[in-house]
């Protein structure tokens, strides 16, 4: 006589799921159940893939677009009259001075000799936090030489001159913020130019100069790919970098969709067929995650609809051990550059951000509208505020007739009786309020990012708040 088996741990004959019906012999599954399953299983990692690889392709892309410039190691794209929209990088803005180069560590670490005065950042590959450096830095803003030192280095290190940084990849992001002063651009970029060096290690004896490229206004792409290519961006990473550099785990995920180092990248056809279907359903992901998102900690405000881009105050977006993969691929889907110091409340330091996707009905922005943001007196800010508009497709600077799609408290903007501002946004500005005014394309959406530089204390504690974008009657 058999002993009774509890049902919860047995397998019926058939399972209607979402997959279709599951059939099994005594708990063994069919042919047909097991195609089936596999089949939904590589689809599955094949979506998991692209949400967890975004921040990785994002800077193949970014690299690529270096590339044209020039070689690694010493080309430094330079935006020495700031950037505009003809540049399609994720959620820039139009008032930093911007910098970007890529450093190769392949061949021994590399030496950046950084400026003054900047917000400086190294991310490796994988865009995982390396290194400040400038006022968020070490150097506390005065410049100072950094050593980036490449994973498997075993050679000597200075013992004084450098603050030595190692990456966990070979692959690293340079980028870097100078500052508006008096509204023009012209002292940072002079001061870059004059102190921003990068160069081998081997060569400190006599490093060669770095080659700047002034980047404003150039048409350059710098988006991943949201079609089945982005896995093509993925496993140039996988190929270049040590085995296992984005963790056991994501590089386990990467390898059951066929992404393997030493290994070709050239799934069947029906592998294809399910990469396809996967890089779609996490493209929309992605798009639902950053347009729609449904975490309670996102909004700012609990009644209003701007959002923060770094969910629980992490860098890493990680709370209580646990990492938000939602939070991480709400952020780097829209946006580039991480760093303790862009997450972090430093009242007084660095920047804040909120980003707004509906107006205050809760609908996404329709370019054919006109709408209106009110900015209350008296913004918490020690240096200024800016508010930029983006496309939702690309997530770059919206491209309209204005050079810069921005409105920003250092610009001639109408100040209103008691300090505050009214901004507009739609397809042809209001009479009397042209300097107010964003432009906006009919056909299209867009989304907005309202930036704090050198935020204060008001902003943190929410004494002061940011009200919601409004439709104005009759548009």
């Amino acid at each position: 006589m058999t002993t009774p088996l509890p049902p919860q741990i047995l397998t019926p004959p058939s399972a209607q799921t979402r997959l279709g019906k599951l059939e099994f012999t005594d708990g063994v599954p069919t042919p047909q159940t097991a195609q089936l399953v596999y089949d939904n299983l590589d689809f599955q990692r094949g979506v998991e893939a692209f949400l967890s690889g975004i921040p990785g392709a994002s800077l193949v892309a970014m690299r690529t677009g270096l590339r044209k410039l020039g070689p690694d190691n010493g080309t430094i794209a330079l935006f020495e009259t700031l950037m505009d929209s003809k540049s399609l990088f994720l959620t820039a803005n139009t008032e930093s001075v911007y910098y970007f180069g890529w450093l190769d560590l392949k061949n021994g670490p590399v030496v950046v000799e950084g400026p003054p005065n900047v917000l400086g950042v190294v991310d490796d590959f994988w865009f995982r936090y390396v290194a400040d450096y400038g006022n968020a830095g070490p150097d506390k803003g005065k410049g100072g030489k950094y050593l980036v030192v490449p994973p498997d280095y075993k050679g000597p290190v200075p013992d004084e001159g450098y603050h030595i940084v190692k990456s966990l990849t070979y692959g690293n992001w340079l980028v870097g913020r100078g500052f508006l002063q008096n509204g023009s651009p012209r002292p940072a970029v002079d001061s870059i130019k004059a102190h921003l060096r990068v160069y081998p290690y081997a060569q400190k004896d006599n490093p060669p100069p770095t080659h700047f490229v002034n980047a404003s206004g150039m048409v350059m792409n710098t988006v991943h790919a949201n079609d089945v290519t982005f896995y093509d961006e993925v496993n140039q990473i996988i190929q270049e970098e040590p085995a296992g550099a984005y963790g056991p785990d994501m590089t386990g995920i990467f390898r059951s969709i066929g992404i393997e180092k030493g290994k070709p990248f050239a799934p069947d056809d029906r592998m294809k067929k399910i990469l396809i279907d996967a890089v779609a359903v996490g493209n929309a992901t992605a798009r639902a995650i950053d347009f729609a998102n449904r975490d309670k900690a996102a909004p700012i405000y609990p009644d209003r609809h701007w959002n923060t881009p770094f969910i629980g105050g992490s860098y890493q977006w990680l709370n209580d051990g646990a990492r938000n993969f939602d939070a991480r691929t709400m952020f780097f889907y829209a946006a580039t550059v991480d760093t303790p110091a862009m997450a972090v409340a430093m009242p007084g330091i660095g920047s804040q951000y909120a980003s707004s996707n509906l107006d205050n009905n809760g609908k996404p922005f329709d370019g054919s509208k006109n709408y209106v943001l009110h900015v209350p007196p008296n913004v918490p800010v020690k240096d200024f505020w800016s508010i930029v508009l983006y496309d939702t497709q690309t997530r770059s600077m919206l491209q309209t007739d204005q050079q810069f799609p921005s409105a920003s408290s250092q610009k001639d903007l109408k100040k209103n009786a008691d300090g505050s501002y009214d901004v507009y946004f739609g397809p042809k500005p209001p009479a009397g309020h042209e300097s107010n005014w964003v432009q906006t394309i009919p056909g299209k959406s867009w989304f907005t990012i309202f930036r704090l530089y050198g935020p204060l204390a008001p902003w943190f504690d929410k004494s002061w708040k940011l009200e919601d974008i409004k439709e104005l009657a009759g548009s």
